[in-house]
């Protein structure tokens, strides 16, 4: 089985453990992104079966632009993955600035619902399948999650609505939930605090973007009558803590 693979947020982490196994596979892959320099690395490292379309996930007129210029030979996407996203900040709800808000919904969601509306008609045409990574977060709460995990609570729901929406047209939709995985997820949501990155994976042998793109792998090539809904996937020095509890003086 092979194709045409999109993945948004191709620079690191799952984006690019993914762009790399699907290429090794034999599939043709486009990556985006806003870091050219990454992207021109990854496009010389894969060769011709990879096309780069450099822009934020955020700018719906810099996306149609970049899909007006795709090369025929990657216009029929078969799978999309909807990777890119971030979390800003740790903080409760009342110290986070609005705007690392905005920020987080607008990459988490409005960048991934334009994206994806851009693509539905020829991956219902192709009977494509439509993977979007959200988080335990989306089921889990703790303390400084606040927006980006209501972010993938959206998105797993959105991923079951559109499922729903799409019944009849053979197309797949998937929502795939990870736990702690070893990224550039930490560094970015810590503001560049790498040593913060290092302490918070030290020792818990978290999941790693070879795992998650193992992971897209195995649901994109299942057979076209199977649709995995859901999967969730921690590591196993992961798991679950009690309620925290206030208690009056």
């Amino acid at each position: 089985m092979s194709g045409t693979i999109l993945i948004t947020g191709a620079t690191s982490g799952f984006g690019l453990a993914t762009a790399r196994l699907f290429a090794r596979d034999g599939w043709k892959v486009i990556g985006t992104g806003r870091r050219a320099d990454r992207l021109a690395a990854l496009a010389a490292e894969l060769g011709q079966n990879f096309h780069s379309m450099v822009f934020d996930i955020t700018d719906e007129a810099a996306m149609a632009s970049q899909f007006a210029a795709l090369p025929a030979e990657f216009r029929d996407v078969d799978i999309l993955v909807n990777n890119a996203g971030l979390a800003l900040g740790t903080a409760p709800a009342p110290q986070v600035p609005l705007k690392d808000w905005h920020t987080m919904v607008n990459t988490n969601i409005t960048g991934l619902l334009n994206i994806t509306h851009h693509l539905l008609p020829g991956l219902i045409e192709r009977r494509g399948v439509v993977i979007n990574l959200s988080s335990v977060a989306a089921h889990w709460p703790y303390a400084g999650g606040n927006v980006y995990a209501a972010t993938k609570a959206f998105l797993r729901q959105f991923s079951l609505g559109l499922r729903s929406d799409l019944h009849g047209k053979g197309v797949r939709v998937t929502s795939i939930e990870p736990g702690m995985c070893e990224t550039e997820f930490t560094v970015v949501r810590t503001g560049g605090n790498q040593d913060a990155s290092d302490t918070l994976y030290k020792g818990v042998n978290p999941i790693m973007p070879d795992d998650i793109a193992n992971t897209i792998h195995w649901v994109a090539t299942q057979p076209k009558h199977i649709n995995i809904n859901s999967i969730e996937i921690m590591p196993v020095n992961q798991s679950f803590a009690g309620f925290q509890v206030h208690r009056d003086s």
